[in-house]
């Protein structure tokens, strides 16, 4: 760092000093600079803390002494713990404790918190305590105190302050990090030239160029995670549908299901006599659906397979008893036919009536289709290559 002399259009150094050099200490100096200037831990994005306690002691059961505890403008707690020259080995398992220490802490006892800070303030001051409420409701910007809920679950903030951080440190607040533990550690420097004295704030961990990527990259676990557990759940669901679908059609007419398992996907196969052109029945969040997939290898062969069964498809409708929906699906190789039902398919109260239906209209659409599909395999294997010649 350097002083700039504009008169004589010159910089000098400004020589950086240890806090012990200087006299300063951690409680007496640093811990009152960020009391009174606390948007000296603000790195840029103008974020705003209100400190609401010093040396704070109302853990049950310990005697330990919390800095500075502050809230942030979204009501979260922040813990604040300074170090002066050297971080020391324990400042992060310190600061942790702590804010596991204030994760209990209602709404009502962050505001007395606030009061009994504001009440000393006050008596130091010799002027009259200001009230809590008043002061938060100004700060977080709300109508009242009970639209706001103050330190929810989850969104306790750690702040470590220090000259110098050794690696231990630093390399467990980068790993907390990646668990969604909002940690920062800033660097106090005091510099002196001449008899003027400074002090340089930066945050270190994260860099602040690098804060939104981290945040962006903790949004994007909490996304997945949350698309992890949906899919559990969903795979869950399936099972335990697919199981009483299968016993179902175990008691029916339709024989097509007898040797097929149970599975986590919205769909099971079973054979029509025809290679790879299988029945489906689907079980979905907002249908089920029976179908037949004509999904050969050979695009010719599905086009051929569809158009051989749309020549008979009055007939065929009649068979099952309603109108299906005939799919050639251009933009793909496969074919598709299939009659579907709009149902809430996670309501476990309906699941009955959907395996009834999906049992009666699998039973009408393998009947409808029986007879047609067993010539179009003989076709098949009678044609070799020459369903260009049957096509026309």
């Amino acid at each position: 760092m350097y002083k700039i002399d504009p008169a004589h259009n010159r910089i000098t150094p400004i020589e950086a000093k240890r806090f012990a050099e200087l006299r300063f200490g951690e409680r007496k100096h640093l811990q009152e600079w960020l009391e009174h200037c606390p948007q000296a831990l603000a790195q840029g994005d103008g974020e705003e803390l209100l400190i609401i306690q010093k040396e704070f002691d109302g853990f049950d059961d310990t005697r330990e002494r919390l800095d500075l505890l502050a809230l942030d403008k979204e009501g979260n707690l922040v813990i604040i713990e300074n170090k002066l020259d050297d971080s020391g080995r324990d400042v992060v398992w310190q600061a942790l404790k702590y804010a596991s220490y204030c994760a209990s802490l209602s709404t009502q006892q962050v505001v007395d918190i606030y009061q009994r800070y504001l009440n000393q303030k006050a008596v130091e001051e010799n002027s009259a305590p200001a009230r809590a409420e008043d002061r938060l409701i100004e700060f977080l910007e709300v109508d009242d105190l009970e639209s706001v809920q103050l330190n929810r679950i989850r969104t306790q903030r750690l702040m470590l302050v220090a000259a110098r951080y050794r690696k231990e440190v630093t390399s467990t607040v980068l790993w907390l990090s990646q668990f969604g533990i909002a940690c920062q550690c800033f660097k106090v420097t005091p510099y002196q030239a001449g008899s003027e004295l400074f002090l340089n704030v930066e945050q270190i961990i994260p860099t602040p160029e690098s804060s939104d990527f981290m945040i962006g990259m903790v949004a994007k676990e909490v996304e997945e995670k949350s698309a992890d557990n949906e899919q559990k759940q969903r795979h869950r669901l399936r099972l335990a549908f697919w199981e009483l679908a299968l016993d179902k059609f175990s008691h029916s007419q339709c024989s097509l299901y007898n040797n097929i398992s149970p599975g986590k996907d919205h769909w099971l196969y079973a054979g029509s006599g025809v290679s790879s052109v299988p029945y489906s029945i689907i079980f979905a969040k907002n249908e089920v659906r029976v179908e037949l997939n004509i999904g050969r290898k050979n695009p010719d062969e599905n086009r051929f397979i569809f158009q051989r069964l749309c020549e008979q498809k009055d007939s065929i409708e009649t068979a099952f008893g309603a109108p299906l929906e005939w799919l050639p699906l251009p933009e793909k190789k496969s074919c598709r036919i299939q009659y579907a039902k709009a149902v809430d398919g996670y309501d476990k109260a309906q699941w009955p009536a959907m395996i009834d239906w999906l049992v009666d209209h699998m039973t009408r659409l393998e009947i409808a289709l029986k007879e047609p599909l067993k010539t179009i395999n003989q076709q098949l294997k009678h044609s070799g290559g020459a369903l260009a010649t049957m096509d026309g």
